[in-house]
C-alpha cells in the first residue's frame, strides 16, 4: 500500500470528520495526552454540516421532534412546500425505517424520556464549551446573551409551558416570560411585538459562529500536536484477523492510498456515519435532514435582534454574528442531496424580514443548506461498539454545536477508559 513520504501513520486515536463534534472529540484526546490523526474530505475543519448553521448553543431547544403533536403536524405539512418540515418520499428503505423509528418516539414516555436525556447532554456540554472558552481563549463572535423562543399562537404558547417545566427540572432554566417582558428582553421586536402571545427565556444559553469555533479549536488542537489530514477521506477500516478489533484506518491522502494504524477510531462523520459503517454491521438510525440557513449583512443598521431567538411556529434560529443575521432552520427529508430550494430560501427571508424588517441587506443575503445527522429520536450515538476500539460520536441532528464539546468529551474518555462525567445517552 502506497504511503506518503514523510507522514506519520501511528496514532493513539484517529477521529473521522472535523465538523464540530469530530473536532472537539480530537481536542479532549489531545489534551488527554493521545497522539490524534483528524481525517475530513473538505479543506479545513467545520466546513460541511457545521459550516453555516444556526449558531447557537441551545440547550433549551431539547424538545425531541418526534413528540405526541408531532404526527399530526406533519401530516398537514406533507404537501405544504414552504412547510418547516418537508418529507419527500424515495425509494430508500432506510428513510422509511426512520419514519418509523420516528413515530415509535412520538408517545408521550419516549418524548419525555428522550427530553431528559438531551437537556442532561446539553447543560453537560454548554459547560464544556465555557471551560474550552476559557483555556484557548477562543474568539468566535459569541454572544452569553442568551436564548428567547417566542410564540405567535396561544396553543403553541400554552402546550411549551410543561416542556419548560420538565426542562427546569432536569436543569435548564427555562422560564415563561410575558409579552412585556420579550421586548425588555430584545427591543427589536418592537415593531412585530403585537404578533407575539408569549415566549421562554433561558438566560445560560448562548450563540455564535460555529464554523468559527470549530476552526479556532482545530487550529488550537493542532498546536497540541494533533495531525489533520484535510482533503483525505477514509475508505475502510482495518480490522483484526478476528474482525472484533480496530487496528487502523485506510484513506485517500495527497491522492495515494495510506495506511494509518492506531487501536482507536471514532467515527463523527455526520449524516455520512450510518453508510460508511453498514460494511461493519454497525447499524445506525441516521437520515440526513437538510436544513437551510440564510446569512443576511447588518451592514451598520440597528434591528437585527442581539439575543438569540426561536421562531417555534416556523422553526427558525435567529443569531447575530456581529456582522451579519444567521437565520435558520427548516427541515426536509430528501436524501443526501444539499439542492437548495428557492420556494424554501425565499419563506425563510420572507419571515426574518416581516419580523425585522430593519435586520439588515436582504437583498445581499447569502443561502446555504446542510445534512444534519438525525436520529428518530433527536439523541445522538454516543459510546462503544461491538469492535473494540470503535466509538460513535454521530447523530447529533440540530443540536450538534450544543452538544459538540460534551459529546468530544464523554468519547476521549471512553477511548482513554477513563470514567465519564455523566452516563453517555442511549439513541433510540
Amino acid at each position: 500500500m502506497e504511503r506518503v513520504s514523510g507522514q506519520k501513520t501511528s496514532f493513539d486515536l484517529i477521529v473521522l470528520g472535523a465538523g464540530v463534534v469530530g473536532t472537539a472529540t480530537a481536542y479532549w484526546a489531545a489534551r488527554a495526552g493521545l497522539s490524534v490523526c483528524v481525517i475530513d474530505r473538505q479543506g479545513g475543519a467545520g466546513l460541511e454540516t457545521s459550516y453555516a448553521n444556526g449558531g447557537q448553543i441551545s440547550v433549551s431547544h431539547a424538545e425531541p421532534w418526534a413528540n405526541p403533536s408531532a404526527p399530526l403536524k406533519v401530516m398537514k405539512w406533507l404537501f405544504d412546500a414552504r412547510a418547516p418540515l418537508l418529507f419527500t418520499p424515495r425509494l430508500d428503505r432506510h428513510q422509511w425505517s426512520w419514519i418509523a423509528g420516528f413515530l415509535r418516539n412520538c408517545t408521550p414516555e419516549r418524548a419525555r424520556r428522550n427530553t431528559v436525556e438531551i437537556v442532561r447532554l446539553g447543560a453537560y456540554s454548554r459547560a464544556k464549551l465555557q471551560e474550552i472558552r476559557a483555556a484557548e481563549n477562543l474568539a468566535y463572535a459569541e454572544k452569553t446573551l442568551g436564548i428567547l423562543h417566542f410564540y405567535r399562537d396561544a396553543k403553541e404558547f400554552e402546550a411549551a409551558k410543561p416542556v419548560a417545566e420538565l426542562m427546569r427540572q432536569h436543569g435548564c432554566e427555562r422560564r415563561v416570560v410575558s409579552r412585556d417582558e420579550v421586548l425588555a428582553i430584545e427591543p427589536a421586536f418592537a415593531h412585530a411585538i403585537e404578533d407575539i402571545v408569549g415566549a421562554t427565556y433561558t438566560a445560560e444559553d448562548e450563540s455564535g459562529d460555529a464554523r468559527a469555533f470549530t476552526q479556532a479549536l482545530a487550529a488550537r488542537t493542532a498546536a497540541m500536536g494533533a495531525t489533520f489530514l484535510y482533503g483525505s477521506e477514509a475508505t475502510k477500516l482495518l480490522l483484526s484477523p478476528g474482525g472484533d478489533r480496530i487496528i487502523g484506518v485506510e484513506a485517500m491522502v495527497a491522492g495515494g492510498h495510506q495506511r494509518l494504524d492506531a487501536p482507536n477510531v471514532v467515527v463523527s462523520l455526520g449524516a455520512w456515519s450510518a453508510p460508511f459503517l453498514r460494511r461493519y454491521g454497525v447499524n445506525l438510525a441516521i437520515y440526513p435532514a437538510k436544513g437551510y440557513s440564510v446569512s443576511i449583512p447588518i451592514e451598520g443598521q440597528n434591528g437585527a435582534p442581539q439575543v438569540s431567538l426561536t421562531d417555534d411556529e416556523h422553526k427558525l434560529v435567529y443569531s447575530n454574528l456581529g456582522t451579519h443575521l444567521r437565520v435558520a432552520g427548516t427541515a426536509e427529508l430528501s436524501g443526501y442531496t444539499r439542492h437548495l430550494d428557492a420556494e424554501r430560501v425565499a419563506a425563510i427571508l420572507e419571515n426574518a424580514r416581516r419580523t425585522f424588517p430593519h435586520a439588515g441587506n436582504f437583498a445581499a443575503a447569502t443561502a446555504w443548506s446542510g445534512l444534519r445527522p438525525t436520529t428518530p429520536s433527536n439523541v445522538p450515538y454516543l459510546g462503544r461498539t461491538r469492535i473494540r476500539g470503535l466509538v460513535l460520536n454521530t447523530g447529533h441532528g440540530t443540536l450538534g454545536w450544543t452538544m459538540a464539546a460534551g459529546s468530544g468529551r464523554i468519547a476521549a474518555d471512553l477511548v482513554t477508559e477513563r470514567e465519564t462525567e455523566i452516563p453517555a445517552p442511549l439513541a433510540a
